[in-house]
């Protein structure tokens, strides 16, 4: 009998069942230890998860973003911080994939290094850039046969395992014609430095997301994605791709978490005591019960938004400009909500909530990072705002 696609998918399915489970079951020890989850990585590589967006052709399972999303938040669900460390990668294959199918097949290359096992990663975080993608802090000078990159990233998740890094600089040199070049960085290349710089984080400790270092980096032409105008101008399908892929990843990332969080709570409340109450447990409180019907309405209502948009997008439904705002809504409500959650969660447990062993603090710490990804809550709101009023999101003093 010969093997059809549709079989390969359900097979990966029921592994990832039980690989999923084993994430969850190392998550506390990365989490204590500062460690990147190595285990899970070479897990979830073995069994195929990080090809779930390349097309067939290239050797994956060529999921669509709405596929795609749904084990982003079943993997976030058991291991926030690996699945939030592999979308990193997962979302770079995802977008080339969408563009190679609307017949751009100018990254090609990078869906047959990514078939062949090659890991792709996201560095687009620097300090002081409030408009991450958009425009770039570091220094893009044009040489002969390609571009010197200069300058400091940050929140590289993946560090250890990376084999191109996808990252962007700004070409100022003519004044009146600015440019945002984005390029993939192979690990061999030269004049570069990890510095370990995330030891002892707040939160999504396992993702191992240090700063890289470019000094007068040289990447040649054939490794240049795009040349764009800066800010929204610039936008185009990759960079609308790079946005929807991170920020609906992020959205799911947290959005398991949150259901993590909740079934959490649903599991230790019956076993609160209460010595005045003449009741079995805190369950009765109906305090309690108010906080916890809250924390439902934020579930109920986040995964019907992310659904909903992210199928609308597989779909490719015709927003136009408006697709910024949608992505970004969907993002901020997911981040958002699932912070509200998690407060609402450490208010029932208590002082349990913040013992170790019981294994809610953890996953407290790892929401808490739900709104600095991008588009965080003031960028995201800008977006919003001036979209629906229209008003020009380049429009200088902002």
């Amino acid at each position: 009998m010969i093997e059809t696609q549709t079989d390969k998918k359900e097979a990966l399915l029921e592994k990832l069942e039980v690989i999923f489970q084993n994430c969850r079951d190392r998550a506390a020890h990365y989490d204590a230890n500062n460690l990147f989850f190595q285990e899970d990585f070479d897990e979830l590589k073995e069994a195929g998860y990080l090809l779930i967006a390349v097309p067939e052709e290239f050797g994956g399972y060529g999921m669509l973003i709405d596929e795609v999303e749904q084990l982003t938040r079943k993997l976030a669900y058991h291991a926030a911080a690996t699945a939030l460390g592999l979308n990193m990668h997962i979302y770079w294959t995802g977008l080339v994939a969408d563009l190679y199918r609307s017949g751009d097949t100018s990254l090609q290359w990078v869906l047959e290094e990514a078939g062949k096992g090659k890991i792709f990663a996201a560095g687009h975080g620097e300090s002081g850039n409030d408009s991450p993608v958009l425009y770039s802090t570091c220094e893009a000078e044009k040489v002969e046969g390609g571009y010197k990159l200069t300058g400091h990233k940050m929140f590289g998740s993946l560090t250890p395992v990376w084999d191109y890094l996808g990252l962007h600089g700004q070409d100022n040199s003519d004044p009146d014609n600015p440019k945002v070049i984005h390029v993939f960085m192979p690990r061999e290349t030269d004049n570069y430095e990890i510095k370990k710089t995330w030891d002892n984080v707040l939160g999504m400790r396992a993702t191992r997301s240090d700063d890289t270092i470019l000094s007068g980096v040289f990447i040649p032409d054939k490794y240049i994605a795009r040349q764009v105008a800066p800010g929204f101008a610039g936008v185009d399908g990759f960079i609308l791709g790079v946005f929807a892929w991170a920020n609906f990843g992020f959205a799911n990332v947290y959005y398991g978490l949150a259901q993590r969080i909740l079934n959490t709570v649903l599991e230790k409340l019956p076993q609160k005591k209460s010595i005045s109450m003449g009741r079995p447990s805190m369950a009765y409180h109906g305090g309690i019960q108010r906080d916890l019907a809250d924390m439902v309405l934020e579930v109920e209502s986040i995964g019907p938004h992310l659904d909903t948009i992210v199928r609308e997008y597989a779909e490719g439904k015709d927003y136009g400009g408006a697709w910024g705002v949608k992505i970004v809504a969907a993002k901020c409500h997911a981040a958002e909500g699932s912070m509200r959650l998690a407060d609402k969660a450490m208010d029932i447990m208590g002082g349990a909530g913040l013992i170790h062993k019981v294994g809610f603090e953890r996953l407290y710490r790892d929401a808490r990072l739900a709104k600095i990804h991008p588009a965080n809550t003031y960028f995201a709101r800008e977006i919003m705002a001036k979209g629906m009023l229209g008003i020009d999101l380049d429009l200088k003093p902002r």
